[in-house]
This record gives C-alpha cells, structure tokens and sequence, in this order.
C-alpha cells in the first residue's frame, strides 16, 4: 500500500487510472465471488476527488487514491449492506461505520463490500445468501464433478474480503474479528491479518456479532502496511461504549526497525484453552440471539407475506431468509438464555472466560512480552476436510488482546500457513515491532500480481468459459 501510496504521489500513475485498473480486475474475477456489492459510481467519484486534490498539492495522506474493500457487515452510507443475508437485502445504513468514515476522510477509495457468511456466522465464508446463489450457478459448469466439495476453503468469516486482498482488486481491506475472522483468512491466503486490542478501534456502525469480542480486523499484504492502517483507526469514539481515550498512539506510525536475536524463548501454558471453544459458543450463540431479536420483520428488513399472528409472522419471516447456521444459533442462544438455564451456561461461560483472560495476564506477567504460536494447524483444505477441524484464535477475542497473523511457510501443497503474534493489551505497536522483525527474517516471498494472474488464467480456462484473451497483461499497478 506505500509502494502504491508513493507512485501515487510521484505521479507514475493517477487516482482515477488506478481505481480504473482495480475496478477492471475486479470484473475478470468475478468467478472467485469476492464483492458483494461494487461500488464503482462511488469508486470514481472518490478517484476524481483525489486527483483534483493531487493537482493542487493538497494530498490527504499515505490513503489519498488508495483501492480499499470493505467487509459487508461494516455499514456503508449509500451502499447496500446486507450482512450477506436475504434479511437486509436492500438495506441502505444512513451513515458509515466510524473506520470506513475514517478511510474515507484520509481519501481512501471504497471499490466495495466483500462476501462472508451471513451475519459473521461461520468459519468458512460458504454459508451468506450470496455464497449459496454462487454454489447453485458453479454447479451447471461440467467440469466440475463434485463442485461443492473440492473447494480449498479461504476460512471465514473474512473469506471474500481475503480473495479480495489476494487477487489486488484492492490493498487495504477492513473486516470484523469476532474469533479469528480476520487472522484465520489472512494465514490461507498469504496476507497481514491483524485484530487490535479490544476498545482500541471503534466498532461503531460494525452490525454486532458477539459485543464484547467483535474489533474491526485489518488485512494488509506487510506488517508497516497494518501499522499504517492501525494509526488511522485507533482513538477514542464518543459513538463507542467501549472505546477507551487511547494515550500514546504515535504519530509517528511506521513500526521500528528491531534487533532481537537475544530474546529469551520460554514456554508458557494457557491451560483454560481447550475449554474455549464451548466456552466461545455459548457467549457468541447468546449474544446472537440478543442481537438477531432485533430483526423480526417489522421495522426494517425482509417480511413475509403471513399475517395470521404476530408469531406466526416473525417464524416464518426467519424461516424464510435465515440459513440453518443463524437460525441454530438463535435457538441455541435462546436455550443458554432461558431463566433455569442461566447459570448453568452463559454465567458459567462467562466465568471460563475470564479464567482464560486470567491464563494471558499469568503468562505476561511471567515476564514475557509477545506469545508465538501457529495461526492455525494447516493449510487450506477441502470442504469436507475443513469442517472437521476447528480452531483456538477465538481465545485471544476473548482476553481482548491483540494479535496479528503473518506468512510463514509452505510446508505440504506450496500453500501458505500463517504464524499468530499476541501481545499484551494496547501494547499494539509493541505487537506489530516484533511481527515485523519476523516478517523480515522469515522473507515470505509477497504475491506477485502477474503470478496471480497467470493462475487466473488457467483457472478460466479450464472452469469458466470466460475467453483468456481478455485478460490482458497488467501494468506494475
């Protein structure tokens, strides 16, 4: 994004040839079904805005031009924001989320909103209406003998906004991190995937998941990238019940060249984890059913044609639009929520939760400073592989500490697997000083644009009908 940022400013290329060229690839991979929504009248209108400023030397900063995407749970003034879900299909939010507003004032350019599963629910970004209506058209194609199986997952619930960031239709791209949304994504598809302390960076007008765990989540393709991102976002939100007035943000963003050959590596134990995933859905499954309440077909979004009773009418509203997964998490949430069940569930999740806050807060005041660990436990694999296994990000949500995910290896199939640094709380740059010191010793080679494009090209060849001839050579930018 600096490189882009800097030929931007030396004029090797401008705001509106730029976005022009982004919008182009955006259309030439329509099949990976990364966007939800484009938002090109938008797009060109921000993209002429930040030549004129460039021509009169008036540049907003290192975002002024800059192709962002943004995750379609985010809400966005003028642009349909539908969660992925038949229930808001249409909705139009009056305002914009606090961090896309706060993008668009330092000029970024919003090429669009990214596909995930509906409301956030999944770990796959296979489960939005979207995704679905994808499935049903791929299956027509013959060259597909088992189309909805042999897909390598990208990991959710960030999965579109990651394919957006991997296939260059954009270089900054935000997304919620509820339980690894953004780092999982980030570890398949060779990208940045950071979440910052909780109540660092407001989530005001993110549409809510799990209150207490959602943080708007960054993908960057390098860690100075992230840091980049993070400056722009962090600070207080009178908006924000949670958010804290942050002291000492610098203004200086660019994260330290860093020298750690002498760290000392001890290991340390988080014993409460293996508890954390039933812990995490008990917590999110309730909230889920809190906040979906809101959704009942009556004041805003999709309502059904029944109107034989109230209750008939809500039921049917939700049988209609809601997927298996939200509407399982509804009932499961109203279940935990139940007066008999209260204490046995939700209090009791509650209760592991803040032992496993208590398991971070042990090991950093043992005298460490940053826990390393895998991101997860394997490259991308196939669906029906995917869905067995499970991950352990969500306890870092949990604790509200930050954590950033960065390329590492390719140990088996040549595909990327990410390693997870946490840090303590609002020790942010702290975190992001020591990712960069990784990311330059382990030089994880970057996406190359015209190496994705050569794979783009044999994809549409053999599973598209798509002509290859139109996808013609890209420039640098």
């Amino acid at each position: 994004m600096l490189e882009v940022s800097a030929a931007l400013t030396q004029g090797q290329i401008t705001p509106t040839e730029l976005c022009q060229k982004r919008l182009s690839l955006i259309k030439k991979t329509k099949f990976l079904n990364a966007y939800i929504t484009v938002s090109e009248e938008e797009a060109f209108k921000q993209a002429e805005e930040s030549e004129r400023r460039s021509k009169n030397e008036q540049s907003l900063g290192d975002f002024d031009g800059i192709p962002t995407a943004v995750k379609d749970n985010f809400s966005t003034s003028g642009i349909e924001t539908a969660c992925a879900s038949n229930m808001l299909k249409g909705y139009i939010p009056p305002s914009n989320a606090t961090v896309v507003q706060k993008l668009l004032d330092q000029g970024a350019l919003l090429m669009g909103k990214t596909n995930l599963d509906e409301f956030a629910m999944g770990s796959r970004s296979t489960d939005g209406v979207y995704s679905k209506q994808y499935r049903e058209k791929r299956k027509q194609n013959p060259h597909s003998k088992n189309e909805d199986l042999d897909w390598l997952m990208t990991g959710g619930s960030l999965g579109g906004t990651a394919v957006a960031m991997s296939a260059f239709t954009c270089y900054v791209a935000l997304g919620s991190a509820t339980g690894g949304s953004t780092r999982n994504p980030a570890a398949h598809c060779r990208l940045v995937g950071f979440k910052p302390s909780y109540g660092l960076v407001s989530h005001h007008g993110l549409i809510p998941l799990v209150n207490l765990m959602d943080v708007p989540g960054i993908l960057t393709r390098c860690v100075d990238d992230a840091a980049v991102v993070l400056s722009v976002l962090a600070g207080h939100d009178t908006n924000d019940y949670v958010s804290k007035l942050c002291i000492g943000i610098p203004k200086e963003y660019l994260v330290p060249e860093l020298s750690i050959e002498g760290a000392k590596v001890i290991e340390v134990s988080i014993p409460h984890t293996s508890y954390s995933i039933v812990c995490y859905h008990v917590l999110c499954m309730s909230e889920v059913a809190l906040n979906i309440a809101r959704l009942d077909g009556l004041q805003y979004g999709h309502r059904c044609d029944i109107d034989v009773s109230t209750q008939s009418m809500y039921a049917s509203t939700r049988q209609e639009v809601f997927n298996d997964v939200v509407r399982g998490r509804i009932l499961s949430g109203n279940f935990f929520l139940l007066k008999e069940n209260w204490e046995n569930y939700f209090i009791k999740a509650q209760k592991v939760q803040r032992l496993i806050a208590n398991d971070f807060a042990n090991a950093f005041n043992s005298g460490v400073d940053v826990l390393l660990t895998p991101t997860i436990l394997s490259e991308a694999v196939p669906y029906l592989e995917f869905i067995k296994g499970d991950n352990r990000t969500q306890t870092v949500n949990m604790a509200g500490l930050p954590a950033v995910s960065i390329p590492a290896a390719r140990p088996n199939q040549g595909l990327p697997v990410g390693l997870q640094l946490t840090g303590h709380a609002f020790c942010d740059q702290q975190l992001l000083t020591v990712a960069k010191w990784f990311e330059k010793q382990v030089q994880f080679p970057v996406i190359q644009l015209q190496e994705l494009m050569d794979d783009f090209s044999s994809m549409i060849t053999h599973s598209t009908k798509l002509a290859s001839n139109t996808l013609k050579k890209p420039k640098k930018f």
